[in-house]
């Protein structure tokens, strides 16, 4: 049942546990008790709505900054990663293979305001060897949702 109540809930998370056990066809208060308890185990860590932002008058920036770090011995990524989390403009940091070890997001007023979060910030800590700074120019989807209507596909005439 858990895996279930999960997977509902990822995909709308505006069901309700009433909802949810019409669904699954379980009693109401066995699916609160269970959305409860994960809760409580901090499986569910949040509920969050996707919003297209650009839409609306608010101007921010999304970035995507990717940095190489040097581990220090016995603390290894996860210190790393609790530090830079601890910064309020950051969104989302995630370990990483490949060329980088951290993938970084931030939102930003201005790209100016993001540079000089990166380079006052981020790139002087001591473990950063390296960064590469990636600016969103546009959402086309995010979290499984599709942020445009455009299925129009436009092509230039090829004149024979």
């Amino acid at each position: 049942m858990r895996t279930k109540i999960l997977n509902l809930i990822e995909e709308d998370c505006k069901l309700t546990a009433k909802d949810i056990a019409a669904m699954l066809g379980e009693s109401e208060d066995a699916v609160a008790a269970e959305i409860a308890a994960l809760e409580k185990e901090k499986v569910i860590c949040g509920y969050t709505s996707i919003i297209d932002w650009d839409k609306t008058d608010n101007e921010f920036v999304t970035a995507l900054i990717e940095l190489k770090v040097t581990p220090q011995r016995g603390e290894g990524f996860d210190k790393i990663a609790e530090r830079i989390s601890n910064y309020p403009e950051v969104d989302t940091v995630y370990l990483m293979s490949g060329a980088y070890d951290f993938a970084v997001i931030i939102k930003g007023k201005t790209m100016k305001e993001v540079s000089l979060f990166v380079s006052s910030k981020l790139a002087p800590m001591e473990a950063v060897v390296g960064t590469a700074t990636h600016f969103v120019l546009k959402k086309y989807k995010e979290h499984g949702v599709k942020l445009t209507n455009n299925t129009k596909v436009e092509r230039l005439a090829v004149m024979p």
